[in-house]
């Protein structure tokens, strides 16, 4: 077998370099997520003490959803669901559970953008994301994954030390996702203020396994985990549940949907 050529070598030494530092091998990873986490604390500080709001004035999910209404699109959709948020609610007022909801709710949207995904909705204190796959759903599986990690490095090292602070209660969050082929549907005929949304098995999966995780676990499906770099598919293992709490079958195989979650 003849060898590759010098400048192909160097091209997918290049290319290998590239991959190792989207999955957070590199020191632009880093640097990235440290700076992101100091924004975090900036905006998560001047909002407990200043009442600091955040920037609602461009909804680019929603502008995206009203163009392609009714188009069938890939999609790897997102939950992020806060824990504990009903005790928070016995202990604090609720002008300043308003500002932690609020504040959680956008330094996640941030961190979702941050790596090229969409805010669908919020849900009292969950968010739901999606990330665009029509082109590259392996690029974008890999993407969301190390945006649920971001989350939570986010969560732990950016957002709980200031809420400690104030002797806040710290935040934890469980995150699902999972891949698939979402309609875009609009409640309505006006083009500009009915309700869109996104519908499709992906959806209902990704808040099955949410709803299943433990607090600051990371659950994908079979379809995320299949398209993911070797790097990043070595941190998850399959999960054996027992007692029939996940039942699911996959349509293609007949078989029980795999879930898996992120080592601890």
């Amino acid at each position: 077998m003849s060898e590759e050529p010098e400048e192909i070598q160097d091209d997918n030494i290049a290319t290998r370099g590239i991959i190792d530092m989207m999955l957070g091998g590199g020191k632009t990873g880093t640097l990235d997520s440290e700076s992101l986490i100091k924004e975090t604390q900036k905006r998560v500080w001047s909002s407990l003490k200043k009442g600091y709001e955040y920037d609602y004035s461009v909804d680019e999910s929603d502008t995206f959803l009203r163009k392609h209404v009714a188009q069938k699109l890939h999609m790897l959709v997102m939950f992020v669901d806060l824990v504990g948020s009903t005790d928070m609610a016995l202990q604090l007022p609720p002008e300043k559970l308003g500002i932690i909801i609020s504040s959680f709710s956008q330094e996640m949207r941030s961190v979702i953008r941050h790596h090229g995904g969409y805010v669908l909705k919020y849900v009292g204190d969950a968010v739901i994301g999606y990330f665009i796959a029509e082109e590259s759903p392996l690029v974008v599986s890999d993407s969301a994954v190390n945006c649920a990690r971001t989350m939570i490095d986010v969560i732990e090292r950016g957002i709980n030390p200031i809420l400690s602070e104030y002797d806040y209660p710290e935040l934890r969050v469980k995150i699902g996702m999972d891949y698939g082929e979402n309609v875009i549907v609009r409640y309505g005929s006006d083009q500009i203020r009915s309700h869109v949304d996104i519908l499709g098995p992906a959806v209902s999966i990704a808040a099955k396994i949410t709803a299943l995780s433990k607090p600051n676990q990371i659950l994908i499906g079979e379809d995320v985990y299949e398209k993911l770099h070797p790097t990043l598919k070595s941190l998850f293992e399959r999960i054996e549940w027992s007692d029939n709490i996940w039942t699911y079958q996959d349509k293609k195989t007949g078989k029980t949907y795999r879930v898996y979650a992120m080592h601890a």
